[in-house]
C-alpha cells in the first residue's frame, strides 16, 4: 500500500466507536462520531496555504483532503465534539511508502503539525507526529475497503511515557439505493 492508495480507500463517511483510556486522569471514555474524509484539489487556497506555511511546494501535495467529525463522549455527556482539518499527504520521492503528512490542526494539540509516515509490510499507515508538549502515534489499517481500524497513542514529548491510549474501529457509511 502507497499514501494514495490509502487516502483513496479513507474518502467517504464513517462511523466511528472509539475507547480511549486517559492514563493520567485514569480515566475511560467512548466516542461514537460521524468522520467525513474528501478530497480536496492540489490547487485548493487552504491547501496552498497550507503547503506554503512549511515552505513546500504544493505540486508535491499527494491526494489532498479534508476530514471533518463531529461525536459525543460520555466523558462529557452531552457535548458535541466536532472539528475539521486539512490534511495533505507528501511522499518521499526515493520511497512512496514514506512521508510527511502536513495538518493545519494537529491530534494532538490543535496547533498545526507535520508527522512522519511511512507503511508497514502488512499495508498499516504509522504516523509519528511530535507537538510542544506531546508526541502522537496513530496506526490505521484496513480489515475490508469498508472497516478500518485506528489505534492512537499520545506519549509525553520525549515520547518515553504513554499519557492516553485509544482504540477506533470505523464502517463505511453505505448509500441504500
Amino acid at each position: 500500500m502507497d499514501i494514495a492508495e490509502f487516502v483513496k480507500l479513507s474518502f467517504g463517511k464513517w462511523r466511528s466507536q472509539r475507547s480511549a483510556h486517559n492514563l493520567a486522569f485514569s480515566h475511560f471514555e467512548q466516542v461514537i462520531s460521524t468522520i467525513d474524509i474528501v478530497p480536496l484539489s492540489s490547487e485548493d487556497p487552504a491547501v496552498i496555504a497550507l503547503c506554503e506555511s512549511y515552505k513546500i511546494e504544493p505540486k508535491l501535495a499527494i491526494h489532498p483532503f479534508r476530514m471533518s467529525w463531529e461525536g459525543e463522549s460520555d466523558w462529557e455527556e452531552g457535548e458535541i465534539i466536532k472539528g475539521t482539518t486539512i490534511l495533505v499527504p507528501i511522499s518521499d520521492p526515493n520511497d512512496p511508502k514514506k512521508g510527511q503528512l502536513l495538518r493545519d490542526q494537529g491530534y494532538a494539540e490543535t496547533i498545526p503539525s507535520v508527522g512522519n509516515y511511512h507503511f508497514n509490510e502488512e499495508g498499516c499507515f504509522i504516523l509519528i507526529t511530535p507537538y510542544d508538549r506531546a508526541m502522537a502515534e496513530e496506526r490505521i489499517w484496513f480489515g475490508t475497503p469498508n472497516l478500518r481500524f485506528r489505534v492512537s497513542l499520545i506519549k509525553t514529548s520525549a515520547g518515553t511515557g504513554v499519557v492516553t491510549a485509544s482504540f477506533a474501529s470505523e464502517i463505511r457509511c453505505l448509500d441504500k439505493e
